[in-house]
């Protein structure tokens, strides 16, 4: 039986939220194996109450506000997801600092310009290794804070479709003739629905916002188009133990920041294909309603932690469907081929150029595969596990697509979605590679040229129409 809500929840080997949550707010403020929102009870006693994490350790001085809070999360009428919640509790996380104790900070003049030099450097490295062109208009360097509040509207189009299949679900529980009566009691479970959801993704945007270096650290295009951004405090942290230059380092992420952009700003389809996926997987859950129908029947009203309570035992479990399985498949070798793409044209660029081009390579393989951000906020959101291995296999093949066919012909293959690798090509590059591959563009233009001798050859007027017509037709012995 699960004890995560909606039967989504971070992999049980990450140590690091649990730690943190437990350092964070021991009264209850995060999330722990059996409290998976982070609920606990008011003044640390350990109670059920499922607000105590909006709310925090309250004196008596605090319940007036404490109320107020609460009757806004009940009154709430909006989407899936309580969005207002989830950025207020994302940006409460940041403000708390990671578990190393660093908190977040405005971003300085000097970062600022150091940010704006790297990203710039990177794209005069990315030109001669790559066909396509820079992607970014503008180079930003965010706080955590900043990056929370960019990269939201996102979080809402990936995470609003799972919350609105678990929606339908919490109001299709009662035959329709009862639910006119049941109208409040409905509402209110929407409500709570909309305010857990909530309050889960902005637990995990705020620990995110402690962990990434930039905009695309997923694989995802997070921030507004056309807007390179790296997070200068983060990319501290990051190298802080690597032995590499701090100066090394940035650029070496600016280069992948950049990559990113490139690819995102110039196939104009995959943002929409990358979040297609995850909407196809949402259209795939099947919400088990039994227990929901029960605790329907005998929810009280005034004990709404009965409903946190039935969340806690699985009372959403996600099927495995053949539309999600296909949805995940697809999503999954997307990314991967995004990740792996990004790596390859990166090695290339900065392998003569940084003496430690290697380890930070290595170093962001590894922080991938050890269950990243990425792997981490998928599982936690959308129930989604991405399988990293997958992404060494693209950059391989790749790699071998740049040798056999150079750069214009690896990257000629983002002009259509039916001409990228598979999945099954990533467990065979060497096939991928050397086979015949219909090129669309090479088509597009001999349609066109074909068009252009149609239109040479024929005048407009109908009788000379007639005689072409009739004369191509004697002269191609049919």
């Amino acid at each position: 039986m699960s004890d995560t809500p909606f039967g989504f929840g971070l992999p049980p080997e990450e140590p690091e939220n649990g730690d943190e949550g437990k350092k964070k707010d021991p009264a209850g403020g995060g999330p722990t194996p059996g409290n998976p929102f982070g609920f606990g009870g008011f003044g640390g006693d350990g109670g059920d109450n499922p607000f105590a994490a909006m709310f925090g350790s309250l004196n008596p001085n605090d319940l007036g506000a404490a109320f107020q809070q609460l009757g806004q999360m009940l009154s709430y009428e909006g989407g899936p997801v309580n969005w207002d919640m989830a950025k207020q509790i994302a940006r409460q996380t940041v403000s708390q600092g990671t578990a190393d104790g660093t908190k977040d900070e405005s971003v300085g003049p000097a970062e600022r310009t150091a940010v704006e030099e790297a990203l710039r450097l990177a794209d005069l490295w990315l030109d001669g290794v790559t066909s396509l062109p820079s992607g970014a208009s503008t180079a930003v360097a965010w706080s955590r804070a900043e990056w929370v509040e960019q990269t939201l509207p996102a979080w809402q189009q990936l995470a609003d479709p799972v919350a609105e299949r678990v929606g339908m679900a919490m109001g299709g529980v009662l035959p329709e003739e009862m639910q006119a009566m049941a109208g409040p009691l409905i509402g209110m479970m929407r409500s709570m629905g909309g305010a857990m959801f909530g309050q889960q993704i902005g637990q995990a945007v705020g620990v995110l916002a402690g962990e990434v270096v930039g905009s695309t650290d997923i694989g995802l295009p997070l921030g507004p188009a056309g807007k390179a951004a790296l997070l200068p405090l983060n990319i501290e942290a990051l190298g802080k133990d690597l032995g590499v230059a701090k100066e090394e380092v940035r650029l070496y992420l600016a280069l992948r920041e950049a990559a990113h952009q490139r690819l995102f700003a110039h196939v104009p389809w995959l943002r929409s294909h990358l979040f297609g996926a995850v909407e196809g997987y949402a259209r795939g859950i099947k919400v088990d309603t039994t227990k929901l129908e029960d605790v329907v029947g005998q929810f009280d009203p005034s004990h709404p932690e009965q409903l946190q309570e039935a969340l806690q035992q699985g009372m959403f479990q996600p099927e495995d469907t053949p539309e999600q399985k296909a949805a995940l498949a697809r999503l999954e070798t997307a990314l991967a081929l995004v990740e792996g793409w990004v790596d390859a044209v990166v090695h290339e660029a900065a392998s003569t150029r940084l003496t430690s081009a290697g380890a930070l390579r290595e170093t962001l393989r590894r922080r991938r595969a050890s269950g990243g951000p990425a792997e981490q906020t998928f599982a936690t959101l959308i129930g989604l596990q991405l399988r990293p291995r997958r992404l060494r296999d693209a950059s391989r093949l790749w790699a071998s697509l740049t040798d056999a066919r150079g750069v214009d012909g690896r990257d000629a293959l983002w002009e259509h979605p039916d001409m990228l690798p598979t999945a099954t090509d990533l467990d065979d590059p060497d096939g991928f590679v050397h086979r015949e591959h219909l090129d669309f563009s090479e088509l597009d233009k001999m349609l066109g040229e074909a068009a252009s001798k149609d239109r040479d050859s024929d005048p407009g007027s109908g009788s000379e129409d007639d005689e072409d017509g009739q004369g191509g037709k004697d002269g191609s012995g049919r």
